[in-house]
């Protein structure tokens, strides 16, 4: 990717982050030396598998590989795992029918991929148990001579493309082009149903390369599901009764392929709440035809989302008469005569469709009310409700409040999760970049699945993202810090540098608020920890050592930005988050001067520190007159938040002590 892989961050010297930032937990293609792997006992995979665990040696790559496969075979899988099977050292990869080996094969590498019903699939797995679960998967990596089987059996078609996807993780270089595949055995499958974003957010849409590059990487991290929501887009909520134009149509007929190719479940959501009159046949029947135009480029998923809208007015007198006076209990009597019928005479009499969805009007608490016993009691059962939590932005979802929300609609609830989505006044010049956190394990138990609501950023937004998928593939393994830095490296291809300047990058967008005055993560708390430390040592009259720690990590923050453009991380994510990176190389430097003026203080050297103090200034406000423009979001062009309440604070207090201020006050008394 246009960058060496260094085992650390140059600052400094020897200076490490490593083991602050929890890069001990990196997959291994984020190291230099692949080689080492060899002695783990087994290596990361991402989302965490069910039961991964050594089953003997490892398998050389030859240059010659067959693969066996046929008409059962999944077409993406095959094609993905031909595609990783070059990349990691074979020049030939060769597709045979089952009972077609040549003898040849018993000296090379062959890798086995289909139903796990298959019988030389099953028999290449052995005592590799089968997981009974839809989109699960068997893997077996074995060793026998000078040749090797891989055998990768998927109870349905996803469970075969998510094999390879775990095979993809399993390679480690040996030596020069030479590779070779840690010797394990997994028996994997999802934890919850549904598993992936729903794009709902307001402000700019994401464009159609964004949204084609992000079902690729919903493969990647086995999530299966994407809404198309997007409040913004005219025809989707305003203009729901208008067809979309023959190009949009092209688009979205291109997205559904794409997602299909990955796994992915493409859902169409049409939001009418705002004008339709439910009574209406002819609302009804254009909703429908707007549904059809989908189906009919293969969407089989389908959501009526019913959020953010007046339910305590009608829209048209029809309506009136036919359910009463508007209000609660009358609006989810209309809304249920909706989303009924569209199940009944539409999702039901069209194959290969799943449950509608459905967001309703109450969708963000645990208060019982005449609304949510109305649709409790009367909603087909089939059809599947989504909730935000206890609030619009949950600071936390525990198991005891899924619980409650089921009781609340009648039926396991479907989590339209809104982080990491900056929408909203709080998260304005935000970047969220914290990981995915708070959500409690077990909660697969109490929830058909949990959907992520993005960022205007869709680069940026992969970081929480690539932490829901594998909280709800596996939420009762999941780790927020092992899976925060496999997501960093995700983003930079493995490069470990790149890797250890988005973790410090990431740290400074750490912050994740909610409508309230108290955000659920903390900002910068790698900084803020370093800046805590700093003043104790400080204080304890340590100051060399002190300004010599502080010094590296503000090197740190100063450099991380030209590392990230480097060209090792995804030039989207490089992209979205341009102005974060200018102003954070700004505030990076004005921090080394800062530092710098501490320890010329601390020598005695007043003109100098004076110097240095002025240089830090006038860099701090080049940094605050950093503007995100154009903007994305609906904030405007606002200045992009840094590390606030922490950086800006650490200089302001070494301000007064590189000044002399602070120790004239203490003189003072």
């Amino acid at each position: 990717m246009g960058r060496s892989k260094n085992v650390t961050f140059a600052i400094g010297g020897c200076f490490a982050l490593a083991s602050t930032l929890g890069l001990q937990a990196l997959p291994a293609t984020a190291v230099s030396d692949d080689a080492s792997r060899a002695t783990s006992s087994v290596p990361p995979v991402s989302p965490t598998p069910q039961k991964l665990t050594r089953a003997g040696g490892d398998a050389s790559v030859t240059k010659k590989v067959f693969v066996v496969a046929d008409k059962d075979t999944d077409r993406a899988a095959l094609a993905r795992l031909i595609r990783e099977l070059k990349a990691h050292g074979a020049n030939q990869v060769q597709v045979v029918a089952p009972g077609k080996l040549p003898d040849a094969a018993a000296r090379l590498l062959t890798v086995r991929l289909g139903p796990a019903t298959r019988p030389d699939v099953g028999r290449a797995l052995g005592d590799t148990a089968v997981p009974d679960h839809a989109e699960g998967y068997a893997l077996r990596v074995k060793r026998s001579g000078s040749g090797a089987d891989i055998a990768l059996g998927g109870r349905d078609s996803a469970g075969q493309f998510y094999a390879v996807q775990t095979l993809r993780q399993l390679f480690s270089r040996t030596g020069g082009d030479r590779w070779k595949v840690s010797g394990v055995r997994v028996s994997d499958f999802p934890s919850m149903p549904l598993r992936g974003t729903v794009e709902g957010f307001y402000g700019q849409p994401w464009t159609h390369a964004e949204r084609l590059d992000q079902m690729d990487f919903y493969g990647d991290v086995k999530a299966n599901t994407y809404i198309y929501a997007p409040k913004d887009d005219p025809y989707h909520r305003g203009k729901w009764r208008e067809p979309y134009p023959s190009d949009k149509l092209a688009e979205l007929g291109e997205l559904v392929d794409r997602a299909t190719a990955n796994h992915v479940r493409f859902t169409f959501a049409v939001s009418p709440g705002e004008s339709i009159c439910y009574s209406d046949p002819d609302d009804r029947k254009a909703l429908k035809t707007k549904l059809q135009a989908l189906y009919d480029l293969g969407t089989r998923d389908f959501s009526i989302p019913l959020d953010d809208i007046n339910y305590t007015s009608w829209n048209c007198e029809a309506d009136r008469t036919a359910y009463g006076e508007p209000g609660r209990e009358t609006a989810a009597k209309a809304q249920v005569d909706l989303l009924n019928d569209v199940q009944r005479d539409f999702i039901a009499t069209h194959d290969g469709t799943r449950p509608l969805q459905m967001v309703p009007t109450e969708y963000g608490d645990l208060t019982d009310t005449a609304y949510k016993k109305t649709l409790r009691d009367t909603l087909d059962p089939a059809v599947e409700v989504m909730w935000t939590g206890t609030a619009v932005v949950p600071p936390e979802i525990t198991n005891d409040d899924a619980e409650k929300a089921s009781k609340l609609f009648g039926r396991k609830v479907f989590v339209w999760d809104n982080y990491p989505v900056n929408d909203f006044g709080n998260t304005s010049g935000r970047l969220l970049l914290a990981p995915y956190d708070k959500r409690e394990a077990g909660l697969s138990e109490h929830l058909s699945g949990i959907v992520a609501n993005p960022m205007n950023q869709p680069y940026a937004s992969k970081v929480a993202v690539f932490g829901a998928a594998d909280f709800t593939w596996n939420d009762r393994a999941y780790d927020a810090r092992k899976s925060w830095p496999r997501a960093m490296s995700y983003l930079a291809g493995g490069d470990r540098e790149a890797t250890e300047a988005l973790l410090v990058f990431a740290d400074l967008q750490h912050m994740a608020p909610t409508f309230g005055s108290t955000p659920w993560q903390p900002q910068a708390p790698e900084l803020a920890q370093r800046v805590t430390e700093f003043w104790k040592a400080w204080n304890e009259g340590n100051h060399t050592e002190a300004l010599k720690r502080l010094r590296a990590y503000a090197t740190a923050i100063e450099g991380a930005p030209d590392t990230i453009r480097g060209g090792a991380v995804q030039n989207g994510f490089v992209v979205d988050a341009a102005p974060w990176l200018d102003a954070t190389e700004l505030w990076g430097k004005a921090t080394v001067k800062m530092v710098d003026a501490l320890a010329a203080r601390q020598d005695g050297d007043e003109e100098a520190a004076d110097r240095l103090l002025a240089e830090s200034t006038d860099l701090r406000q080049q940094a605050e007159s950093v503007r995100v423009d154009p903007p994305r979001n609906s904030w405007g062009k606002v200045q992009p938040k840094i590390g606030d309440g922490v950086l800006d604070t650490f200089l302001d207090k070494a301000a007064k002590v590189a000044s002399g201020e602070a120790e004239a006050e203490a003189a003072l008394g």
